[in-house]
């Protein structure tokens, strides 16, 4: 997946340096995976040392108001999360699991600090009832999830099937959004969850242009750190009709 989604994105990148992309962003990954011990079973004092906040009154300033913190899929994610999660109640979503005991350790772990959690198969009333309430809401939406409640729009050029959940419920909660990236630093240094300013005129009343507004934000992202974004997912695994499958 990573090596056919790289070749998509940067076609005019050559193979050997998309090549050396593709295993710095396996390493990555994998490291990523293996620090979230830290995460889970590491001390309050610790973590607060391993993962700093950069932008924090961005979130600040709008305490008690309902807010989205649109968290694109970069490999630190999970470390942003649960460090801003330390500082304030936070709500979020997860999948299920296949493995019930793993299934169980993950929920259990995301919500150390406390909090809510809520499945993707629990429907929106929940979520839009806690962001309303004044809880952030840490929102991950640039998966492929299918044709259902998704639009079209080009990521890096290529059309790519987008959840238009962030403006659904940036509209019904009436919430601001507040773009949250992770980024893992070099060495064995930690990691830095950036919070950016909310963003003006969203929702803008266009899902699809609010669908590739989430999208373009998340490329100039991607090009500080290509080797940090999620490219083991199937991005584009969801075809317009008639398009042969890239996987």
């Amino acid at each position: 997946m990573t090596r056919i989604n790289l070749e998509k994105c940067f076609p005019q990148m050559p193979a050997e340096e998309r090549e050396r992309l593709a295993r710095a962003s396996f390493r990555a990954f994998c490291r990523s995976f293996v620090e979230r011990g830290l995460l889970w079973w590491s001390s309050e004092q610790r973590l607060r040392r391993v993962v700093r906040i950069e932008g924090a009154e961005h979130l600040d300033q709008l305490a008690g108001k309902p807010v989205i913190v649109l968290a694109p899929h970069f490999v630190g994610l999970d470390h942003g999360g649960i460090r801003l999660a330390m500082d304030r109640t936070m709500a979020s979503m997860y999948s299920h699991q296949k493995d019930q005991v793993f299934d169980r350790l993950l929920y259990e772990k995301r919500l150390r600090f406390g909090g809510q959690l809520f499945s993707r198969q629990d429907g929106l009333r929940k979520t839009v009832r806690a962001i309303r309430s004044g809880v952030p809401y840490y929102y991950l939406p640039d998966m492929d999830l299918g044709r259902s409640s998704a639009v079209f729009v080009p990521f890096f050029g290529v059309p790519a099937a987008t959840v238009t959940g962030l403006s659904d419920l940036a509209r019904l909660a009436g919430a601001a959004v507040v773009p949250c990236v992770t980024r893992m630093l070099p060495g064995g240094g930690g990691y830095v969850a950036r919070l950016y300013p909310p963003w003006p005129d969203f929702p803008s009343g266009d899902v699809a242009a609010d669908a590739r507004r989430m999208l373009a934000f998340i490329e100039e992202r991607v090009l500080e750190m290509p080797e940090q974004y999620f490219w083991l997912h199937k991005r584009f695994k969801t075809r317009p009709e008639g398009e042969v499958r890239f996987y």
